[in-house]
């Protein structure tokens, strides 16, 4: 049986970054590789801060995709859900060069296998291979099997909610613009982007009722469209589907336990979000910067498996996972309650935040890693 120093379980993007990380320090790291995802294109657009930003163009991936696979956000512009109630964010108010990017999944996910099969560290191995390990790292995803298998206690808040992913073309430029309405009982982001047609194209996520989804899932493209421009009301212009919809139920979730003796757990193994906030990669990837630190930081004689040296890990994710998750849920909530009065006040809410730009300037920063 092959010895490693570290087994990374999980070979998304968080797995795979974990790798090419962990490797650039001289450990030899086993990669054991998920079954691959079903046929057919993947929809999935990434929203992915400054921090993700950065750690994946020092692994070398981020200049290695297709210069369409990233389009920069320049603005962000949120709606309530009364006419002309909004927050508006621009990259210049920010003073950054790009508020978040756009990134396609798949060429993320191929740019990451390329830069894997050239780690000299790194061996990709069968899902069920079996190694030996100093150190175990999940990153298999929300239903992580060794996870279970380890006795860890996944709690999970069902939403009730199901987001439905696609891929648009509108009759006009995007400009680099980002929209998100939040209303009862839903929250639709139109994600800026430049496939298949430069300057034209966005990622679709509108997160709805199960019920409601499931009906929606179920209309003509052409019925479909209709839905989605009465929706958005023309703020985007015109927009028709490209290509297949996919959905998949949302949920708020931790695990009790980060770590233990020789494993540890990063990415949606360990906590997920609502996706109203394009969060899930970027605390995923975070959990991977601060891992990889912690390991570089060590003490010559503290072995990985350690679980003093683990915890570190734990402590230093701990304060930005929770806001990001309360943030999140607490959004969530405000804006699916359809109590008139309610309604009234965040709408409210969204124009004196709009309108207050030092604390507008904080939420912003809080969110994109700047």
């Amino acid at each position: 049986m092959s010895s490693y120093d570290i087994a990374v379980r999980g070979a998304g993007a968080v797995g795979r970054s974990l790798a090419l990380a962990l490797s650039r320090q001289g450990l030899s790291v086993a990669l054991l590789a998920s079954p691959p995802r079903g046929a057919g294109p993947d929809v999935r657009a990434y929203a992915l801060n400054a921090q993700a930003v950065n750690l994946l163009r020092n692994l070398k991936v981020w200049d290695a995709m297709p210069a369409d696979a990233a389009t920069a956000v320049s603005e962000m512009l949120v709606h309530g859900d009364a006419h002309g109630s909004r927050l508006e964010f621009s990259a210049w108010g920010q003073c950054v060069d790009a508020l978040c990017w756009i990134v396609d999944a798949q060429a993320l996910d191929e740019a990451l296998a390329t830069a894997i099969r050239f780690a000299p560290h790194v061996t990709k191995l069968p899902a069920d291979a079996q190694v030996q390990a100093t150190l175990t790292a999940l990153c298999e995803g929300k239903h992580s099997a060794t996870r279970e298998a380890l006795g860890v206690n996944f709690q999970v808040k069902p939403y009730g909610h199901t987001a439905v992913a696609a891929r648009l073309v509108a009759d006009r430029p995007h400009e680099g613009v980002a929209r998100q309405w939040f209303r009862s009982p839903d929250i639709l982001a139109l994600l800026p982007f430049d496939r298949p047609q430069p300057r034209c194209s966005y990622g679709l996520v509108w997160s709805m009722p199960a019920e409601r989804a499931q009906a929606l899932q179920a209309l003509s493209d052409a019925d479909f469209d209709a839905a989605l421009n009465e929706a958005t009301g023309g703020a985007a212009g015109t927009l028709k589907l490209d290509g297949p919809r996919v959905g998949w139920p949302l949920q708020l979730s931790r695990a009790e336990a980060l770590c233990g003796p020789g494993w540890v757990l990063l990415g949606d193994s360990a906590h997920t979000v609502h996706p109203l906030s394009g969060q899930g990669l970027n605390l995923g990837l975070g959990d991977v910067q601060a891992l990889a630190l912690v390991i570089a930081q060590r003490e010559p004689w503290r072995p990985l498996s350690d679980e003093k040296l683990l915890r570190r890990y734990v402590r230093e994710r701990a304060v930005p996972t929770m806001a990001m998750q309360q943030l999140t849920d607490g959004l969530l909530h405000l804006f699916e309650q359809d109590a008139p009065v309610l309604r009234e006040l965040r709408n409210r809410g969204l124009d004196l935040v709009n309108q207050l730009t030092p604390l507008k300037r904080w939420l912003a920063g809080r969110a994109l890693g700047t």
